[in-house]
């Protein structure tokens, strides 16, 4: 996953940004514990979502703050899952891994050794999450797969495509038993997928014309005129709403007003970010200001 997947946070009130953090920090934690402190460093909000949609009805959310080298003294609340977070914590290596294994072809040079560098390190983290959780890894492999063959035949079609991660995101939900309720959450998770695959498309669609790499959107609109925008857009809107009528058939959580304003406000807050090109400087702010 790519980091486009965030709150809206001036919009959570002080009880939901608390809860959105304990999300964030119990996930961290948890990639400490089962996978080493290097899996930590690969933690992005995309993974904070799924936990927060995977947490099971009767969970209660933080329970007291926990330390660490960022906040060693007051500590930060932190939620402490049981399985399904460990699921999660899995899932994210195995996500971060295999685009790692991408990049190490895809990218330019600099990237290309960076990406290198940073699969060595993260292998024995992989390896472990693979163990626990070999089927999402084969789907993922499976996928990707797919993917890199329409990406190699520079495949003009964004919904075979985006349909290759969209499956692979929707994998990621472990059965739970409850027929309706795997189906809905396995439904946000593949149209979630779609519009990802897609954003990301529009983010990185002038670095990718200029280093001559394929790109889904430039594939399919080669002009991107101003028609094209709005035909992606909508396109992209009709992802978003799918989603959440996915959600709107699951029962409640102790987080179901974060992942709410992640589905109806963060999402769209960001598509606009992207597609009028400010969201690249917002993350680097973000990045600078992060405590």
């Amino acid at each position: 996953m790519f980091g486009y997947v965030r709150a809206r946070q001036d919009t959570l009130t002080p009880e939901g940004l608390a809860g959105y953090e304990s999300a964030y920090c119990g996930l961290c934690h948890t990639l400490g514990r089962r996978r080493g402190p290097v899996a930590r460093l690969f933690l992005n909000y995309d993974f904070v979502f799924l936990a927060m949609l995977l947490a099971p009805p009767d969970f209660g959310g933080a329970e007291g703050c926990r330390r660490c080298l960022l906040h060693p003294v007051r500590g930060k609340p932190a939620c402490s899952g049981g399985d399904w977070l460990d699921v999660v914590a899995d899932e994210s290596v195995i996500l971060t891994y295999w685009k790692l294994r991408d990049s190490m072809h895809d990218d330019g040079f600099t990237h290309r050794n960076a990406a290198r560098i940073m699969t060595f390190f993260l292998r024995r983290a992989y390896r472990g999450a693979r163990n626990a959780q070999p089927a999402f890894d084969s789907r993922v492999a499976e996928c990707l797969g797919e993917l890199n063959v329409l990406e190699a035949e520079r495949c003009p079609s964004i919904d075979r495509t985006a349909d290759c991660f969209a499956r692979l995101l929707a994998a990621a939900a472990p059965a739970t038993g409850w027929i309706s309720q795997d189906r809905a959450i396995e439904q946000l998770l593949y149209h979630l997928g779609r519009w990802i695959y897609l954003i990301d498309g529009v983010d990185d669609l002038e670095e990718d014309r200029r280093a001559g790499r394929y790109n889904p959107v430039a594939a399919r609109f080669p002009d991107w005129t101003q028609e094209d925008q709005a035909y992606l857009r909508r396109t992209m809107d009709h992802s978003l709403r799918l989603a959440g009528s996915a959600f709107q058939l699951l029962p409640s959580s102790a987080w179901t007003p974060e992942v709410e304003n992640i589905l109806y406000s963060g999402l769209p807050g960001v598509q606009e970010l992207v597609f009028s090109g400010q969201w690249r400087d917002r993350k680097k702010r973000h990045r600078r200001n992060r405590p």
